[in-house]
């Protein structure tokens, strides 16, 4: 009992001496030690695995619960110090471990976290030893439980309560743990982006009540798109692999071969008549004839049962293709074109293949302003003369004709049953019209013989003088401006002419002698139908014809032949589109008709005025139409066509469905070459395929894509493959057969937006794809076989797939009526409910 109180004592006076013991002032460290429980001389610790890998201490293999000591050298904690700085987990106790007075320290394992820490240190001599001596008896351990009992009540009732000191909190390294586990907000905001046509900048809005109930499904949908400008970042992560190459050793000998010169001489073995007739007489030949007479037979038969030119390659690869395996599909470059003079800084508006000559192509460019920036621009614009360049496969260095414009071109289409007669529209709303009859020799590249025939000549025979010298031709006619287009002319269709025999009553069509009629549209809202007279000297040129008929107004610069045209050249129908029960109208860019049946009476196509024999036969035209429009509107219209006082009016509006897939303007609008009924609508970000005289609704609408799209064309050979062109230079290849959710393959063309594609097919079975970008670069693409060849029934799967597109539109649109009636029915009885209990 003495010895202990005695000990402690002597540990109390050490603990009141040391300066750890002492009350911290505000200029010495804060006190670490646990002299607040009355052990001064323990200053908790902790040690990451880095510090206990260095001093031998790690937990479970070092130190355990049971042996829980550990001999550190002062020297070692003094050189992590200087080597670790602040980092070292023993800089909080720097002074105590500099001002120890021995030359090792003791370091206990807290396994329980008696004092907060995993570890804690001893900081004197002492009581290091009482704690590395031997235990002591259980005797004396109770009488030194009993005297601390004891000595606790007594200092419990003597001491008065002392609260606890607040602490300054010390930084241990902690806080960049809890920093990397934090989680942070790294995702981008979502943005939306709201577009609008530029002609409604400014102009009044009018809010108004919308009900959920006259919507479909009562679902209003703001559909999303996935945006290329935003993506989803993985963090970084350590990994560490290891790996050896396997070494193996090997050696070949090759025989050394090297070219020597090598010659020969031959001479064809002839033989003589007496030899020849000896040879026919022989035995031996006609034993020879005689046992293959029967093979020969069998052979021949054969070849009369089955083709023999059949190739069966490529019938395993159509088997493989439809059977699940991947044909290599691509878009191979062929040819560029460019022009250094007239596209040069200009965008491509419009690509025509010729429709009789094989591989030439016409462009037309325009410059990249608007219609309102081109008007302001007038004056700069008249140093660089607009016109459409024929380029010939063949040669891609020198254009092979040049066609004269007034303005910028648009568009422009050849005439299917003239192919020398051109029609475009420019940009100040002017049609105008060519003749290249003239010049038909030059782009077939032919040249007459000496007996006056004429032969095609190869490319390579070209002359090389020729190559300098392009022919321009002069447009031969335009229309005045007071009768054309306000806005320019975004789109030319040509009509078929049929004529009907008094005597016979039956329909033929005759491209030779028949007026051709062409219909425009432009922004300005409205449609124009455009008649080129007709004459009986079919084979002159239409410049000749054009001043014989007296019919059209003379060109600026033109030639003299049309001295005596005055301005009587103009359209012989006009239809405005206006939106049903308002004043606003549609402004047009794209247009779709059908087949347009003109009946013209035999007694009347040699009367003395052509305009009035023209809208004679134009009484019984009836025109359903699609259009598109520059708010990304699609209407399908109907009108009839009535002749009054000479002058046609439309009247007798049937019926005008709008519809709202797209959200911007249309660019394409295309009926497809297999069904004469599908059509199919580009623009904004959606595409979309229509049927004619169903009125639901698109049977196929695509979701938004990450680009906007810009062109597209069905294609000529698979009926369920079309192409699309986007801002983004890339080309979107569609093949319903494969997906009709997403595209099935895509390919990068150029760095710019497509702004035109156009299919072509060679006579040599090649297809060929015309694609134009916005830096005025034409690339002819070759078309790969996979996307070309047709698969087996090809053409049946598709029509199958629209009709079934067909039948599930109209049951939904079934079940949507259903549900309007229901509906309808339920709020009339709750009327009626309410009207009883207000009389009660």
């Amino acid at each position: 009992m003495s010895q202990a109180k005695a000990k402690k004592q002597k540990g109390e006076n050490k603990a009141k001496k040391s300066p750890k013991g002492k009350v911290p002032d505000e200029k010495d460290e804060v006190d670490l030690s646990m002299a607040s429980i009355g052990h001064p001389e323990i200053f908790p610790l902790v040690l990451t695995t880095q510090t206990q890998a260095i001093f031998n201490c790690r937990v479970d293999e070092d130190v355990t619960e049971e042996n829980c000591f550990k001999i550190i050298k002062k020297e070692d904690i003094i050189q992590d110090l200087k080597r670790r700085a602040k980092i070292s987990d023993f800089y909080p106790i720097k002074n105590v471990i500099l001002e120890y007075p021995g030359e090792e320290l003791l370091v206990v394992l807290d396994a329980n976290f008696q004092y907060g820490q995993n570890f804690y240190l001893v900081a004197s001599e002492e009581a290091k030893k009482n704690l590395l001596k031997p235990p002591e008896t259980a005797e004396e351990k109770q009488e030194e439980i009993k005297e601390e009992v004891e000595n606790t009540v007594e200092t419990l009732e003597i001491q008065p309560y002392r609260p606890p000191v607040q602490k300054p909190w010390i930084s241990l390294g902690s806080e960049k743990e809890v920093e990397e586990e934090s989680v942070k907000d790294t995702v981008t905001k979502i943005k939306y982006m709201i577009s609008r046509v530029r002609r409604k900048f400014g102009a009044p809005i009018t809010f108004t009540d919308n009900n959920a109930s006259d919507v479909k499904d009562s679902y209003v949908e703001c559909t999303s798109y996935q945006d290329k400008t935003f993506s989803i970042k993985m963090l970084e992560k350590d990994v560490g692999i290891q790996m050896v190459p396997k070494v193996r050793e090997s050696s070949t000998q090759t025989k050394w071969t090297y070219p020597k010169n090598a010659a020969t001489q031959y001479f064809p073995r002839e033989l003589s008549d007496g030899e020849k007739e000896d040879y026919l007489s022989s035995e031996k030949l006609k034993e020879f004839l005689t046992s293959v007479h029967l093979r020969m037979e069998i052979a021949l038969q054969q070849n009369e049962i089955m083709n023999p030119f059949f190739d069966d390659w490529k019938a395993l690869a159509e088997d493989e293709s439809s059977s699940g395996g991947k044909p290599e599909v691509y878009l191979q470059a062929y040819q560029s074109f460019t022009d250094l003079r007239y596209p040069k800084d200009r965008t491509i508006s419009c690509v025509c293949w010729h429709p009789n000559i094989d591989g030439v192509i016409a462009v037309s460019a325009r410059q990249r302003v608007s219609y309102e920036e081109h008007i302001n621009l007038s004056d700069k614009s008249l140093l660089q003369q607009p016109a459409i360049l024929f380029w010939s496969v063949s040669d891609p260095i020198q254009p092979q004709l040049l066609l004269e414009c007034p303005e910028d071109i648009y568009c422009f289409q050849f005439s299917p049953s003239d192919p020398n007669i051109i029609a475009g529209g420019c940009i100040n709303g002017q049609v105008i019209l060519w003749d290249i009859s003239e010049h038909e020799d030059k782009l077939q590249n032919t040249k007459t013989d000496a007996d006056g025939n004429k032969v095609t000549a190869p490319p390579a025979m070209k002359d090389p003088q020729s190559r300098t010298e392009t022919p321009l031709v002069k447009h031969c006619a335009d229309s005045p401006i007071e009768h054309a287009h306000k806005k320019p002319v975004t789109d030319i269709i040509w009509l078929l002419n049929y004529f009907e025999d008094n005597q016979t009553g039956a329909d033929s069509e005759n491209k030779a002698e028949m007026p051709m009629k062409f219909a425009t549209c432009s922004p300005d809202c409205s449609i124009l139908f455009w008649d080129i007279p007709d004459t009986k000297l079919s084979e002159q040129p239409l410049s000749k014809k054009v001043t014989e008929m007296n019919m059209f107004y003379k060109p600026r610069g033109g030639p003299d032949t049309s001295k005596h045209l005055d301005l009587s050249w103009k359209p012989l129908i006009k239809i405005n589109l206006c939106k049903s029960g308002i004043s606003q109208e549609y402004g047009s860019t794209r247009i779709i008709l059908r087949v347009l049946h003109c009946n013209f009476k035999s007694s009347e196509r040699v009367s003395a005025r052509e305009r009035r024999r023209s809208l004679k036969g134009i009484k019984d035209i009836s025109t359903d139409f699609f259009v598109g429009t520059e708010d990304g509107e699609i209407v399908y219209s109907d009108w009839k066509i009535e002749i009054e006082n000479d002058l046609p009016i439309p009247v007798n509006k049937k019926h005008t469905q709008k519809y709202t897939v797209h959200t911007e303007t249309i660019n394409t609008l295309q009926r497809s070459p297999f069904f004469k009924d599908i059509v199919l609508s580009i623009g904004g970000r959606k595409f979309a395929i229509w049927k004619e005289e169903v009125t639901y609704g698109a049977i196929l609408q695509s979701s938004c894509s990450s680009g906007r799209y810009t062109a597209g064309q069905w294609s000529l050979t698979r009926p369920g493959v079309f192409f699309i062109g986007r801002d983004d230079g890339n080309v979107d290849i569609w093949d319903l057969l494969k997906k009709t959710h997403e595209l099935s393959y895509f390919q990068n063309i150029s760095e710019s937006k497509i702004t035109f594609i156009s299919p072509w097919i060679a006579p040599s079975k090649q297809h060929f794809l015309a694609v134009s970008d916005d830096l005025g670069v034409l690339h002819v693409l070759e078309i790969c076989q996979a996307l070309s060849d047709p698969l087996r029934n090809e053409h049946d799967s598709v029509l199958d797939y629209f009709e079934r597109e067909v039948k599930y539109l109209k049951y939904c649109e079934q079940e949507f009526r259903e549900y309007q009636d229901l509906q309808a029915k339920t709020e009339q009885k709750s009327n009626w409910k309410h009207k009883g209990r207000k009389q009660v």
